[in-house]
């Protein structure tokens, strides 16, 4: 009975979708957040791919207070809130329209093309644990800097590069933002283990990048039109092999 009144607390999901940065880096008039990529804003497909998951979930989109009025919305159900001047403030604010259970991810509102499949294993793993996070094995060597000017070589095996979506039961992500703001903050992981949890890890998609520069933005349209043209292929095989049948 216990664990059947657990589950039920934890059935409910919720995303935060942080799109509450300016992109000063990238350049331009446009937040990188509302570009538009094959017609659609970058911001819907990632929206797209949690409503995948799952259809009931909460999505919490935090936008820039002057974009609030260029986002245009679209079909899929989400409730707006006001990002703050850095991530950290703008995950508080989306957590006041949280409630205190269930399972919450914070995602990059950047990374168009997390899968299906990383989403579901980070709900899985922070329903058992608490607390989840994708990461990927890194391709490039590592060097550590020293105050002095030089380096030494590190064993890439020992690090991973972290992606989103991290999700946390409810009460933990709430405890942990009650803490004050802290520039060694660098996600919502390092807020939470600051508070004293511990945090799992599972396998990232390594299309699951994060859009910061033009490039990226390059990268993952290429990726968008391959997706297009396989599904496209696959649709005209179907339809063949029913013609071909009847």
């Amino acid at each position: 009975m216990l664990a059947t009144k657990t589950q039920e607390k934890l059935a409910q999901k919720h995303v935060i979708l942080v799109a509450g940065g300016r992109g000063l880096r990238f350049g331009g008039e446009t937040p990188k957040q509302l570009l538009l990529l094959g017609g659609k804003p970058l911001l819907a497909y990632a929206m797209e791919r949690f409503y995948a998951y799952d259809s009931s979930i909460h999505i919490v989109l935090v936008l820039p207070e002057e974009a609030l009025a260029q986002w245009r919305g679209g079909a899929i159900p989400h409730t707006l809130a006001v990002g703050g001047r850095t991530r950290f403030h703008s995950v508080q604010s989306a957590l006041r329209v949280v409630g205190g259970e269930g399972l919450v991810a914070v995602h990059d509102g950047v990374r168009p093309l997390v899968s299906v499949a990383t989403i579901a294993a980070c709900f899985e793993e922070a329903e058992r644990s608490g607390a989840a996070i994708p990461v990927v094995p890194l391709a490039d060597s590592v060097r550590r800097r020293s105050p002095g000017g030089g380096s030494a070589a590190v064993d890439r095996g020992e690090f991973c590069a972290v992606q989103t979506p991290q999700v946390f039961r409810a009460a933990v992500l709430h405890h942990a933002y009650e803490q004050p703001f802290c520039t060694a903050f660098t996600d919502d992981a390092s807020v939470v283990e600051q508070a004293g949890y511990r945090v799992a890890l599972v396998p990232g998609n390594a299309e699951n990048i994060k859009v910061t520069s033009p490039v990226d933005l390059v990268a993952v349209a290429a990726m968008l039109e391959a997706r297009a043209a396989a599904g496209a292929r696959e649709c005209s095989a179907a339809t063949g092999l029913r013609n071909q049948n009847n």
